[in-house]
């Protein structure tokens, strides 16, 4: 796969050691986009390592339950074993100290172990060899029920009063569709990463749609949709 400038063959392309950014309820897949606004100064630190080496960062969530504090005594909270590494395909000074990035996702990791801190960033030792079915686009398209996906889209839409670009959505690929839409809606951290860890695209469609019922059964969520990306 291509991200940005770089081709990803297959998981012997990937850094045997990354800086990680755990955020809670902020997933990224393989080919997806996540923008982000960097702004505390060690995640600042993060982005400078980054872009002086392979401009890759983990992407990997603190397990549920066990956020970030904002309180630098207290010690960091254990990451979530499964991750998904991001190049940095967009990236723009601010002139008051942040950062604004874009991250294209490359492909899911295993989190080996973690490393010292460099700089106060986390680092973690990975391996991405067990998703290397990641690095192939499209796969699993077929076995998607694309009709069963935008028919419960549809119903989560109306329950929260929200529209979409059905233009853009006939246009996009199964993959596509499943990922922007598993990276968009706003569900928690245990079903964020339930969508990461689905071992293929037809399990996460249907994790998707088991998430999106549960929702719907509880009631609107509000906030707004995001285009497809």
């Amino acid at each position: 796969m291509r991200a940005g400038n770089r081709d990803y063959g297959g998981p012997a392309d990937i850094p045997a050691v990354v800086p990680v950014f755990p955020l809670p309820s902020a997933l990224l897949l393989p080919r997806g986009q996540l923008p982000l606004n960097i702004f505390e100064p060690r995640y600042v630190a993060m982005i400078d390592a980054a872009m002086a080496g392979e401009r890759v960062i983990g992407m990997v969530q603190p397990l549920p339950g066990r956020g970030l504090s904002d309180d630098p005594a207290e010690p960091d909270p254990p990451l979530c074993r499964i991750g998904c590494l991001g190049r940095i395909t967009s990236y723009a000074e601010t002139g008051d100290g942040r950062y604004m990035i874009t991250l294209t996702g490359v492909a899911r990791f295993d989190v080996v172990e973690e490393l010292a801190p460099e700089r106060g960033f986390r680092r973690c030792r990975i391996s991405a060899a067990p998703f290397a079915a990641d690095f192939v686009q499209a796969a699993g398209e077929r076995a998607v029920d694309r009709k069963a996906l935008i028919a419960c889209f549809r119903a989560y839409l109306e329950a929260n009063h929200l529209e979409a670009d059905w233009e853009s959505i006939g246009q996009a690929s199964n993959e596509t569709l499943v990922n922007a839409l598993s990276m968009m809606c706003p569900f928690g951290p245990a079903e964020k990463q339930a969508l990461l860890e689905a071992p293929d695209l037809k399990t996460r469609a249907e994790t998707l749609i088991a998430i999106t019922e549960v929702s719907l059964v509880r009631g609107p969520q509000g906030g707004s949709a995001a285009p497809l990306q």
